[in-house]
């Protein structure tokens, strides 16, 4: 993926994306994927991970990426607030549905993927706790104090990780279980939704695809695979074809960074 830079994107007009360059993260892919849906054209602008990202700062007040950045609009850095600026530029099916039951079920789905201490953001507390608890002495342990301070990390909240991951694995597993037992496809409703793309985009965290269809360096496979074995017997063979069908059907392979 070619991208500008921030200095670029800064004298541009329309909708700029700043993603985190040359890496898959799960949410810049599924703002990508979103955005892509629903035909909203962007400007890809590259952050660097766990750089300083100074000018960034000094035109957004924001560090990190995804960034939706609409003409003179505001900022919109939250997975939330991506999604629904794409449905309100965007055209074509909609990815919230119209139904009210539905909608809420379905953004509450999304928050347990995307949201704080939800699944994306407990597996970044579970990569960061071995090297944080080794200490300085641990290889990653620079990486890990950078991802810790962004998530909010203690101790407490990295031992407790697991188990979140866990539940709310198990939680998706059920709703998928439930959606096909009555004749649907997917999570939520008759049709493809926000959360589908979100879990799809996600479980790189839990199972990550291999490197035809994900290609990504030895050192970001060996974190996203480090997920324990109860963490990945959490998410159903179903819900891991699930994710397989989204990425082919809907967000597209190979991911392209």
């Amino acid at each position: 993926m070619k991208y500008h830079s921030i200095q670029e994107a800064r004298s541009m007009t329309g909708t700029r994306l700043i993603l985190t360059a040359g890496v898959p993260g799960p949410w810049g892919e599924a703002a990508k994927a979103v955005f892509r849906l629903r035909q909203v054209a962007y400007a890809p602008v590259a952050q660097e991970l766990g750089g300083s990202n100074d000018e960034q700062v000094a035109w957004l007040g924001i560090r990190n990426a995804p960034v939706a950045v609409h003409e003179d609009e505001r900022p919109r850095s939250g997975w939330a607030e991506i999604l629904f600026l794409a449905e309100r530029l965007g055209s074509g099916p909609s990815l919230i549905p119209t139904d009210p039951a539905e909608r809420a079920l379905m953004l509450g789905l999304a928050h347990e993927i995307a949201g704080e201490q939800g699944l994306g953001w407990t597996r970044r507390l579970m990569i960061v706790h071995g090297p944080l608890q080794a200490g300085p002495a641990s290889p990653a342990y620079g990486f890990a104090r950078f991802f810790g301070d962004s998530y909010g990390y203690t101790a407490e909240a990295g031992a407790a990780a697991e188990q979140r991951c866990i539940d709310i694995l198990t939680m998706l597993s059920a709703q998928l279980a439930r959606q096909q037992a009555a004749g649907k496809r997917y999570l939520v409703g008759d049709a493809l939704s926000a959360v589908d793309v979100y879990w799809a985009t996600f479980a790189n965290l839990v199972a990550p695809l291999d490197d035809a269809q994900c290609p990504m360096s030895t050192d970001f496979r060996a974190m996203y695979d480090s997920s324990p074995p109860a963490v990945r017997a959490a998410a159903s063979p179903a819900l891991l074809a699930h994710r397989d069908f989204v990425c082919a059907t809907a967000v597209g392979l190979p991911f392209e960074f």
